[in-house]
């Protein structure tokens, strides 16, 4: 994975990078380089912050959270905390918003922190001061943005429904290019259709997750232009697709995402699907596409992506709505194992140890586990209670010291071995 135009930590961004392969950086896995042991006996310590939507890291020492307030005149607020007591060390200023729907943070290898949430964008100083801000052009949420290697941050509407939104506004999705240095537009494209999912990049390739395709569009010479279109939705009842995992010229992502709205601490019984929900994985280079069942089941649904352990070859869906965790090779989309977990949030992984970090909310107690997994095999090897009260559908994040973070819309939890 390249992170050029990233800052130099193990997870300078949602996913850890543009290609949300949602594993460390450069740290020879969790176990390895953060010294914390998978399979160890685990403890936990939380904080309640509302509403708050993924965590990143900077410096040694510097772990920095955004969250959002709530419709109508909704703003977001980005936290520096203690990364052991959680305790607040800074928060920056409410920062404009908008329409309501989970942004994003990053850390830029310039120094600056860049959050984008509502229809605007925000560039800010590691000590949480704000530098330049501005209005997005179209009056919808702008869910998140990635950073090219190259500098620029892309970031698109969203186009599915959110609070406030206008049933008859059948727009397609509308990508932006934003100078990092002032925020200004350096470039514009209107999709040839909407979009829910967030952006993945790759090299100067920026891939989009349709309501019915998978578009490419290539950023060049200070210019947008698609140049691919690959459709994945051929059946009634098959909702649209949500972010995409990129391995080169391979895209991975989930279907079923249509009924998100309809979250209501959790997604268990939430979907709306009428036919049973799908991992597709797409080669860019020659179009070619396949997909298999996650769970077989009707009512499945997701918001996130699925997992890719690129070492082992091991690609792992789930199904929110049916409470099904499932693995597939890569390549072949050949099953190998599946797992009953109400999991909904994006996925850490660790490629070196070979396990996944997941979750499963246990709606009879009101709680969200912590649930790890060996990636070949599927077999338990922990577990323990995260203190978040709903379902976590947002993103999890590594830890410097021994420790990752789960984050959910009540709470922000640290696991570690002590």
């Amino acid at each position: 994975m390249t992170r050029s135009a990233l800052w130099d930590s193990p997870w300078p961004a949602e996913d850890a990078g543009s290609q949300r392969r949602s594993t460390p950086h450069d740290q020879g896995g969790l176990e390895k380089s953060l010294g914390l042991h998978l399979t160890a006996p685990l403890v936990t310590s939380s904080r309640d912050i509302l509403v708050l939507t993924m965590a990143i890291l900077r410096d040694p020492g510097e772990l920095f959270v955004v969250g959002h307030s709530g419709p109508p005149d909704a703003t977001s607020f980005v936290e520096q905390l203690d990364p052991s007591s959680l305790e607040t060390v800074r928060r920056s200023q409410d920062l404009a918003g908008g329409p309501v729907w989970p942004g994003g943070i990053a850390a830029h290898a310039n120094g600056s922190l860049y959050v984008v949430f509502g229809n605007h964008a925000h560039r800010l100083s590691a000590s949480l001061e704000t530098l330049c801000s501005v209005e997005l052009p179209r009056d919808r949420p702008y869910n998140s943005f990635v950073i090219l290697e190259t500098g620029q941050l892309v970031t698109k509407d969203f186009a599915g429904p959110f609070n406030g939104h206008d049933p008859d506004d059948k727009r397609t999705s509308q990508l932006l290019v934003l100078d990092p240095n002032d925020l200004s537009t350096i470039s514009t494209l209107d999709l040839s259709e909407p979009s829910v999912a967030r952006l993945s990049a790759i090299e100067n390739q920026i891939v989009v997750v349709g309501t019915t395709s998978l578009l490419t569009v290539v950023f060049e010479n200070n210019a947008l232009q698609e140049t691919g279109s690959v459709p994945y939705r051929s059946e009634p009842g098959q909702g649209c697709g949500w972010d995409a995992v990129l391995d080169g010229d391979l895209t991975y992502f989930l279907d079923n995402g249509d009924g998100t709205d309809r979250f209501d601490g959790s997604f268990e019984g939430r979907g709306i699907g009428t036919v049973p929900l799908r991992l597709h994985r797409i080669d860019r280079n020659n179009s070619t596409s396949s997909s298999v069942e996650v769970s077989g089941r009707l009512g499945g649904i997701i918001a996130n992506p699925p997992a890719l352990d690129a070492t082992r070859r091991i690609v792992v869906g789930f199904d929110s709505g049916n409470g099904v965790v499932a693995a597939f090779h890569a390549d072949t989309l050949a099953p190998l194992w599946t797992a009953e977990l109400n999991h909904a949030s994006h996925v850490l992984h660790d490629d070196v140890s070979g396990h996944m970090i997941l979750t499963h909310y246990d709606r009879t107690r009101a709680v969200e586990e912590v649930v790890i997994l060996e990636t070949e095999t599927g077999r338990e090897v922990n577990r323990i209670d995260t203190g978040s009260p709903v379902q976590s559908v947002v993103f999890p994040c590594a830890g410097f010291n021994n420790d990752f973070y789960l984050v959910s819309f009540t709470t922000i939890t640290r696991i570690s071995n002590s």
